[in-house]
């Protein structure tokens, strides 16, 4: 499942839903850019896990839960708790995030 998170309540989804996986990111990022195809792609790909995609910008208490001080950051919550959050422009990076928590 992916969410386009548009609210700035990703603490409420992240308690509701056993695994989850973030994207941070912004407008103007280019890495951003970049990695939002292959994040939906693994989305596609992993049913049992719920994908997130959310504007840092717009959601400052969804950024404190991971920490967010560079974009973008991708990050896996299981049963609320964060387990790993990472910056990267690489997809073998993301692979391995959400393997993790597979």
């Amino acid at each position: 499942m992916l969410i386009d998170l548009n609210e700035d309540t990703l603490q409420d989804l992240i308690s509701k839903n056993e695994k989850v996986v973030v994207q941070f990111s912004a407008s103007w990022c280019g890495n951003c850019r970049i990695m939002k195809p292959k994040f939906k792609k693994l989305a596609s790909e992993n049913d049992a896990i719920t994908f997130v995609l959310i504007d840092a910008e717009n959601s400052p208490e969804s950024r404190k839960l991971a920490n967010v001080s560079n974009l973008p950051t991708f990050a896996t919550f299981v049963n609320g708790v964060l387990v790993n959050e990472t910056q990267t422009n690489k997809q073998e990076v993301l692979i391995n995030l959400v393997q993790e928590i597979v």
